[in-house]
Parts: structure tokens; sequence; C-alpha cells
């Protein structure tokens, strides 16, 4: 039955294609271009096109007064350049009159041959005779052009002018004007002409850098609680103790215990904790059924205080007196530690960023340098009702967040900005993400921030020191269903000093020693990574641009495990693709089973005396002709990266009640209390059973792909494999060589090294990139 079913999808899958359908993946295919780029010269900025800015700096004033009182109330600046207008704050008379603030003009933009920089008063605005304090007026072609990495223009003291250009007896301004490119230190900081919503500076417009806190897990083990004293209460033996843990706003409970004076639980209770530690934990011992409870006593323990390991070493158990009047000599037995082995997870493990472990101590020296240039996107889609669009890119690579400027008002938005991170393992995937700025609201309040598109790019795909420039297509699928959004170009380029140390990590563990030694349930691992996510949204609201819940979760893939049936057909075939060489298998035997062709029947009966007579011959027959193949498949080897599919995502054929099924909030928004209970069950059982059916496909996926050369280190490795496996089995004789493997298989454990770590060819295989990033 699965035979036919296989070939059923297999036949529907490879229907003629109509017109409609090639049009329409035309339309979201990844395209290659060709960018006015710096690429190979001596820049900085050799990723992204070259673009000139007029700088303007404000410093201080002194000596300022307006027509209405013999000094100024609230000075301000503007520096306009024909229709662009950019302002200063204003300053009390109280304050010393500095600004020290930025304008960058896009000379792509200027139109006038006068840059006029204006004092005024703000406290007389109502009366623009009064307004007006002086100017200075710059001719924009006699500017000094500055290139990067010259020193910063030195400020000068300028005498104010009057209206006919008269120096002013009283009044000077402190102003520097150069021109210069997107690589001026003063670039990120500045108030820029196509990323203004108004006059003044906003730092909602601003590009900027963040970085994710360094996560720890913080393990609790309750042990045991002594001389409790027990309250008389109603409820007799249907009472219960727990331990409930609080630390922040999230509180975990252990399982329920029968009432004593000594429960015991011996329990791990699992968090995420972020440096820099300033938080207590706080563990309760409760006391209550499912519908009352009250608190036995309880114990504080500041984190600071709390023993670090980096492996599975066990950490001294600790008792902590209870805080509970009516039980002085009440205590709890507990064994807390900051586990610095593993590596905390704040994304889907098929498509992170970063694998290192959170103590410094185990880190290790980078291999490479991951170079991105977010050139501009084309195309976008209106996502406000003015018919406009505030775009801006976010990218995510290890605990490294960017985020550029906002262009405003602009459905074509020009960025050239240029970032970089280091690289510590080449089989993991940057993200970039094209959002709606939603803070720029001219009316009401602001709103989200509307996601645009999604880009991830695996580094084990890109050849070094090779400059990729694409275009990708900006997919966003919402409840009325898929629709693209616009383009984006990128160019990436990876990097590194040591082809050697790269290839040295394709044999060594994707995760820490301790995810070996000491697992974490899939469970657990799924709820700290929440944990985590929960912890970076309340950091990067505290930053400046802050980045919104909507932002960081979208970036995180915080609903990837949320069940979807469209994800669940989309799993199913690709297992369905990775059985189909069992169908061929089964198709060709059939074939020669019945002398379809005299010929074939011949030749395959041949060969299989040839394996019988001179069985010496598989290993070496085998290798061969996977080395053979490796070769013959380099020329048909993948030229470019790995992109969003949405017939592969099974975008294009999802319906209405699937969308509204995906994108449903959890728990669920229908009525019902017994339909809400159980839909949430069925959604949570079914998100795991579609995490499995991913893990499959991608072991499959990657056994695959050792002969694809998408990532032409590994099967560079895989064929160098190959050709040495065949000269030793070729070499050796037959029964030697499997009887020394199997020898080897059966060595001592004491030879077998650290227990539970994995061997180098499945620390390989693991590496080895699977069709998940393309994965809607």
């Amino acid at each position: 039955m699965f035979y036919f079913h296989c070939c059923k999808i297999k036949a529907m899958a490879n229907k003629s294609k109509n017109p409609k359908d090639q049009k329409q993946q035309e339309d979201f295919s990844l395209k290659e271009t060709n960018p006015n780029i710096n690429a190979g010269r001596a820049t900085t900025l050799d990723l992204v096109e070259q673009m000139q800015f007029l700088f303007v700096r404000v410093v201080k004033a002194k000596n300022l007064s307006s027509k209405s009182n013999s000094c100024c109330c609230n000075p301000f600046v503007e520096a306009r350049i024909g229709a662009l207008v950019g302002r200063t704050r204003s300053l009390d008379k109280t304050e010393n009159l500095e600004w020290n603030q930025v304008f960058a003009f896009a000379k792509d933009k200027i139109q006038a041959p006068m840059l006029e920089i204006l004092v005024k008063d703000k406290k007389c605005v109502e009366d623009n005779n009064k307004v007006f304090i002086g100017k200075l007026v710059f001719v924009v072609n006699d500017v000094p052009m500055r290139a990067s990495p010259d020193s910063p223009l030195a400020p000068e003291w300028y005498k104010l002018e009057d209206h006919n250009g008269s120096k002013l007896n009283q009044g000077e301004l402190m102003v520097s004007v150069w021109m210069g490119t997107q690589a001026d230190e003063a670039f990120p900081h500045a108030w820029h002409s196509d990323s203004a919503s108004g006059y003044e500076h906003s730092t909602n417009t601003c590009s900027n850098v963040y970085h994710s806190p360094r996560f720890w897990y913080l393990r609790v083990n309750v042990i045991q609680a002594q001389n409790l004293k027990l309250k008389t209460t109603n409820g007799g033996s249907s009472l219960e103790f727990y331990i409930q843990a609080f630390l922040g706003n999230l509180a975990l409970r252990s399982r329920a215990v029968r009432i004593s004076q000594n429960p015991v639980w011996n329990e791990d209770l699992m968090f995420v904790v972020a440096e820099p530690f300033d938080e207590s934990l706080i563990l309760s011992i409760e006391v209550g059924n499912q519908h009352k409870h009250e608190s036995m006593g309880r114990c504080v323990i500041p984190l600071k205080n709390v023993e670090r390991r980096i492996d599975d070493a066990l950490v001294e158990s600790v008792w902590y007196n209870l805080e509970d009047p009516n039980s002085p000599e009440a205590r709890l037995h507990v064994r807390a530690s900051l586990d610095g082995g593993y590596h905390v997870l704040d994304e889907v493990t098929h498509y992170s960023s970063d694998f290192r472990p959170s103590s410094k101590s185990l880190s290790q020296p980078n291999i490479g340098v991951l170079e991105l240039g977010i050139l501009n996107a084309v195309g976008l889609s209106p996502m406000k009702k003015e018919n406009r669009a505030d775009a801006y890119c976010v990218a995510k690579y290890g605990p490294k967040w960017v985020r550029t400027r906002t262009i405003v008002d602009s459905l074509c938005p020009k960025w050239n900005e240029q970032y970089t991170w280091e690289v510590f393992d080449p089989c993991t995937v940057i993200t970039i993400v094209v959002f709606d700025n939603g803070q720029l609201l001219q009316e009401g309040k602001p709103a989200e921030d509307k996601r645009i598109g999604k880009v991830r790019i695996r580094l084990s795909t890109l050849e070094t020191d090779r400059i990729y420039t694409h275009s990708y297509p900006l997919i966003n699928l919402t409840n009325q269903g898929v629709k693209k959004m616009g383009e984006i170009q990128l160019a990436v380029r990876f990097s590194c000093s040591s082809l050697l140390n790269v290839l040295q990590t394709y044999t060594q563990p994707l995760l820490p020693r301790m995810h070996y030694i000491s697992p974490l349930s899939i469970f657990q691992l799924d709820s700290l990574r929440n944990q985590a996510a929960a912890i970076t949204t309340l950091r990067f609201r505290r930053k400046e641009p802050p980045l919104a819940k909507e932002v960081v979760e979208y970036m995180l893939d915080v609903r990837e495990n949320v069940w979807s049936m469209r994800r669940g057909r989309a799993q199913f075939r690709r297992i369905a693709d990775l059985l189909s060489v069992v169908v061929f298998i089964c198709k060709w035997i059939n074939h020669v089973h019945s002398w379809k062709s005299s010929v074939t029947t011949i030749a395959s009966y041949i060969i299989f005396l040839g394996v019988i007579f001179c069985p010496q011959m598989i290993l070496v027959t085998m290798f061969s002709s996977l080395l053979l193949l490796g070769i013959w498949r380099y020329r048909t080897r993948p030229r470019h990266p790995s992109h969003m599919d949405i017939q592969f995502s099974y975008a294009h054929t999802v319906t209405n009640e699937e969308l509204e099924e995906e994108f449903d909030t959890f728990p669920t928004k229908f009525t019902g209390d017994n339909l809400k209970k159980k839909y949430d069950r069925l959604r949570g059982i079914s998100g795991r059973v579609l995490a499995v059916m991913s893990d499959l496909a991608t072991q499959g996926e990657r056994v695959q792909s050792l002969l694809t050369w998408r990532d032409p280190r590994a099967t560079s490795l895989f064929v160098f494999f190959c050709f040495v496996a065949a000269i030793v089995t070729y070499s050796v004789p037959f029964r030697f060589l499997v009887s020394g493997l199997v020898a080897y298989w059966l060595r001592p454990p004491r030879l077998r090294g650290v227990a539970g770590i994995p061997a180098v060819p499945q620390n390989f295989l693991r590496r080895m990139s699977a069709k998940s990033d393309g994965m809607l």
C-alpha cells in the first residue's frame, strides 16, 4: 500500500506544469544580480553601493539674542537644503547651548545649490519676524570631501548672518560640514533625510546593533523538606505538598507528593537566566488541592550565590531555612547550579545561528568572518492606508542582531549598510527579515511592526571568499494566503583564514558536550527556548530604538512547533520524496524480474554472480560508484544559496480553513471550554508529531546532500573519504576488513572514550544541510 501511495504522490508532483505554474515559480524565484559594489577594493564597505551624504554637525552656540529679548529663550537649529529640513531639539535658556547633533542629507536628493543653517527661537514661533535669530550659508559644491578613515572634520565657530547676509554683532554657531559616505562614523546616529518621520531626530528610525544577553541554564534540584508543621485545614487526604519556584515573572511547579513532615521530591526545575544574575530565586512550599492552596514557608536564593559549573560534576547541596514563623525549624534541601556547559537554544535547532556553550572558558576561537551587505528592496507592497511603507531590516547571527535605518515612505528603499559577524561554526544560518515600522504613525497610537518577508542563508552552502549577490523574494504568509511582498537585494561573503579549521568542525559534535553527557528532554528544550525568547524580548524593549515583541518572536520562530496542516503536508512530502528511492528500487527489481529488457536482466544476473563469487568487490564497487557519482554531480552543483520555496512549503495550495488554524492563537480563540481544552491538547501533540516528521526528513536529506555539492567542503571531504575507502577496501582482504570493523565495534567500553559523545561519522552527518532552510 505504501508503495502505491508513494507512486501516487510522486505522479501528482510530477504533473506537467502549465504556464501559470511556470509564471508563479518565476515570480518567486531567486535572481542573481550585478550591483555596482566595490568588491575586491581596499575599502571597509565593499559589499554595498557607495552613497554620498552631506553631513552637518551642529555642536553649540554662544551669545545668541532674539529680536524680542536680550537673550534667546528656547533656541534650536534648522539645517535646510531646498525642501529637505532637519531640526535639532530646542534648549531652555538655563541650559548650555550645546546640541551636538548630526544631519545627513542624501546627495541624490539634494536639488538646491545652497545649504542654510538657521538658528531660531521656539518661544517666539508664533511670530515669524521674531523667530529668526541668525543663519549660516554654505555652497554645496564647495563642501570638502572626507574619505574614511580620515580623522573627523574639526568644527569651527561661524558668526551668524541676518537675512541680507550681513554679519551680526553677536551670536556664533559651531558647526562642521562635509561630504562623506555610509562608512563615516557619524552615519549610524545621524538624522537622515530619507528616514526622517519629521523634522526632529527620532530614535525609532535609526540603525543600531543589539547583543542578546548571555544565557545560562539554572538547574534547581529540590530534594526534600524537613520539620514541616502541618496545619489543621479542611480537605483531609486530598491535600498535597508541591514546590512553587519563582524567578522574575516565571513560575514553575514540581509534582505533588503526599502530606508528611518530611516530604521528598528529588526533582529538577530548569530556568533560563541571563547575566549579570541580579535576580533571586524564590522557592515556596505549597499545600492544598486543585481549588485552594497556601504557603508553608519559603526561601530566597540570590543567583549570585549559586555555584557555576561547566561539566556534570555534582554540586554540593545546601539546607535553607524556611521563612515561616509557625515552623522555625523547617528547612528545605536544595542543590542549585548554573550550568555553563550547555548552549541555551533560543532558535530552532535546524537553522540555529550559534552552538557555543554559555561559559566563556569553553569558547573556541572563530574560524572565519561573515559579511552581509543589505543593499535595497524593490516592489514592496504598501503596508499602510496611505499606500506607503516604512521599511527596515533586522538580521540575526549568533548573539548579534543588527537593525538598519528606516527608509520612510518608500516602496523601493535603499539601505546600503554592511555588517560583519564572527563565525564559529559553518553549519549555521543567518536570518534576515524586512519589517514595516509601525511606530511612525502620524495619527493614533503606534501599531505593531508588520513583517514583510524573511530570508535564511546557510553558511555551509557558501563557497569561501566568494561574493554572492542575489535578489531574494520576500514571501509572507498571512491569513489571506501567500503573497510576494517584494524583493530584497543582498550581498554575502564568508571568508576564513584556515580551510583546515573549517573542515575540522565537521568532525566535532554539533552541540556542546553537556548536551550528550546529561541530555535534556524535548519538552524541557522547548520550554527553555520559550523562556530565552521571553527574556530577549524584555531586554530589547529597553534598548534604543527598541525591538518590538513581534519582531523578536518572528526572528526566533517562536511558533515553529505549533501545529499547522500546511506544514504537516510539506513534512509528509519530504518523507515521501526520501522513500521514493525505495520505490525506484522496487520498480527496478520488478523490471529485471519481468524480463522487460533482456540486456538489463542478463547484465544484472552477471553482476549478481560477480558479487557472490567476489564479495571483496562489494565495498570497492560501492565507494567507487559514490566517488564517480560525486564527481559527476559536481558539474550540476547549486550555484546560489537556498531560499524560501512556496511550492516546497505547500503555501500555494493552502486553504482558508488551514490558514485559520495556522494563525489561531494559543490557546485557541474558539469558544467552549471543552472544545478549547481538547483542541489545544490536540494541537500540542500534533506539534510534537510535526517536529518528529521534520527531524526524520532532515536526517534523510542530510544523507542525500553528501553528494549534491550543496555544502562544497563537506562533499569534498566525503568524496575524498570514498577515494581512500575504495583504496583501503581494495587493498585489505574483505574478511580481515569485516572482522576488524566488528572487533572495533565490540571494543571494551574503557577504549571508547567519553560515554554518550557521538562518533565522527555521526557528527559529520549532523552538519550536513537539509531542505529545512527553505521551509516557509
